[in-house]
């Protein structure tokens, strides 16, 4: 298994982890800290950044040439959304969709989708590429596995600080090569927006 795809395991155990704290199921009606975003909805977004993954590598494969991280983000609609714009709503509703079944139902569906990627992932070939259901264009899975980690660091971060618990660490092999190539997108014009973890 590439040294991106370990990583991303890692970071998607992170992510049950927290789901699976007895303080998401105390504050599942509550507000979170992003606005518009119930904790619920929060965690089914959270969620996502795992259960996305077996969805995407279950579609053809895309013969066209992949795009680099640097593209994709400069492509992205959400990057420019305002809060009520269809990009964002969307987002919302795909996370309350997420975790219609309660906390529970989610933390042991997340865990049970981590567990299968866990020898799903070093199956697939080094070079295997995938176009997500929410983009038009194609993605290396390495790729695209770096992008969802980005998201379970941010969002991991927002969903600690909604139920009051510590925001998880990620693991070491989870954590170094993410941030750098993120870094990297944050100093191209579009992508200067994203917003990464607190300091």
């Amino acid at each position: 298994m590439t040294a991106t795809r370990d990583a991303f395991v890692q970071a998607a155990t992170s992510a049950t982890a927290l789901l699976r704290d007895p303080a998401m199921t105390a504050s599942w009606d509550s507000a979170s800290v992003l606005r518009e975003f119930s904790v619920a909805g929060l965690g089914g977004h959270l969620a996502r950044q795992v259960l996305a993954v077996p969805r995407v590598l279950a579609q053809p494969v895309p013969a066209d040439r992949p795009v680099s991280l640097l593209d994709h983000y400069a492509r992205v609609s959400w990057i420019d959304a305002g809060l009520d714009d269809e990009a964002n709503a969307e987002i919302r509703r795909g996370g309350e969709a997420e975790a219609a079944d309660g906390a529970a139902a989610l933390a042991a569906k997340t865990g049970s989708t981590v567990e299968a990627l866990r020898s799903a992932l070093p199956a697939e070939p080094p070079d295997r590429l995938v176009r997500p259901s929410w983009v038009s264009w194609t993605l290396t899975l390495d790729d695209f596995l770096i992008t969802r980690m980005m998201e379970i660091a941010v969002h991991s971060d927002d969903l600690a600080l909604s139920v009051g618990v510590v925001t998880p660490a990620l693991p070491p092999a989870a954590s170094p090569s993410p941030p750098r190539r993120i870094s990297t997108l944050a100093s191209s014009p579009r992508p200067a927006s994203i917003q990464l973890t607190r300091a």
